[in-house]
């Protein structure tokens, strides 16, 4: 794989594009014939007398009567219990259920009138809002919540030993909600680029780990390799040529960022004794400035690339235990953050 390692300066060669990193591919029957042509000679004993054909078909005796009744009086009682504590959880369960529903109903209206008194605000002191960068806030409110949800459904079913292939359905369920992501983003970068790769929708610690918009998927395989362990030779081979082709990408965007970082630099320092060229000088950098938009998709893909070939190279099981471990990685990111900021202040 090759990558660009200069990037012109012109208003569609800000960089040229990446390769994509190559893939890995990795009844009942039955016949049953009953021919029962079989003649039965029943020959009755003339000699047997009536009291001895009552004795053998009458009823049996009180003892054998109430040991029965016991042992359908016991079987009921295990059942009729066994129901209650079914009933039980299943009153739990839905217990929970509710609430759930009541403090994400909550969490939303709350954020809808935080959303609405912002439009406000913004109204009264005539500055325009943002209304693409304040949609993406909100749907990535929603997508932490459903995260956290599926990051304790992968652990509970991983705990319960369920087949390959639930789990594989989990997986494509985990892997699809983090394309939502980058399609959230992608929008999101149409409305204001910058915002997206500051990491202000992120916590604080979590931007301190930000590539482009981002976690940087050569880092994060890094990071997971010791959950999925043991690991073949062929599948430990898979993801060492994964990571050097992830970080080689990651490479190329780094220097195609740090060219137009310098491109923009150049083009801000004006000659004074050259006039009329300010106007033309800001127009180009805006349009180099469009280039953004195209690194933070670029940067996304990688990521989502990533992703799959991991999923293409892991077994169910270890897939969901990847999955599981990137999801529990955010959530320590998330709680640091949340401990940091409210950490004692010595007094100044």
């Amino acid at each position: 794989m090759s990558y660009p390692t200069q990037f012109a300066t012109t208003r569609m060669d800000i960089f040229e594009p990446l390769h994509q990193m190559c893939m890995w591919e990795d009844t009942f029957k039955g016949d049953i014939s009953p021919n029962t042509d079989v003649s039965t000679v029943v020959q009755v004993d003339a000699r047997l007398d009536n009291k001895s054909e009552y004795t053998s078909h009458e009823s049996p005796g009180p003892s054998q009567n109430n040991g029965e009744a016991n042992n359908t009086s016991d079987k009921q009682r295990r059942r009729l219990a066994q129901n209650r504590e079914a009933a039980r959880k299943s009153r739990l369960r839905k217990k929970a259920y509710v609430q759930q529903l009541e403090t994400s109903r909550m969490k939303l209206t709350q954020m809808e009138q935080e959303l609405e008194r912002t439009k406000q605000q913004g109204m009264y002191s005539g500055s325009a809002i943002n209304t693409g960068v304040a949609s993406f806030e909100m749907e990535y409110g929603h997508w932490v919540e459903e995260q956290h949800r599926k990051t304790c459904e992968l652990r509970k079913v991983l705990q319960a030993h369920i087949s390959d292939i639930e789990l594989r359905i989990l997986v494509e369920g985990g892997l699809n909600h983090y394309y939502d992501l980058f399609r959230m983003k992608a929008d999101a970068a149409k409305a204001d680029v910058f915002f997206v790769m500051s990491g202000m929708w992120r916590t604080p610690v979590e931007r301190f780990f930000l590539w482009i918009g981002g976690f940087r998927p050569s880092e994060l395989l890094h990071v997971l390799m010791p959950q999925l362990e043991p690991l073949t030779d062929q599948q430990h081979m898979a993801v060492c040529n994964l990571h050097q082709s992830s970080q080689e990408a990651e490479d190329a965007l780094s220097q195609g960022i740090d060219k137009l970082q310098q491109t923009l630099g150049q083009s801000m320092v004006v000659d004074p004794t050259v006039t009329g060229s300010y106007s033309s000088q800001m127009a180009s950098a805006i349009d180099n400035l469009k280039a953004l938009e195209t690194f933070v998709n670029q940067a996304d893909h990688l990521r989502q690339q990533t992703l799959q070939q991991m999923s293409r190279i892991l077994t169910p099981h270890q897939a969901a235990r990847g999955l599981l471990a990137l999801g529990e990685y955010f959530q320590r990111l998330r709680a640091l953050s949340s401990l940091w900021s409210a950490r004692p202040r010595e007094p100044a």
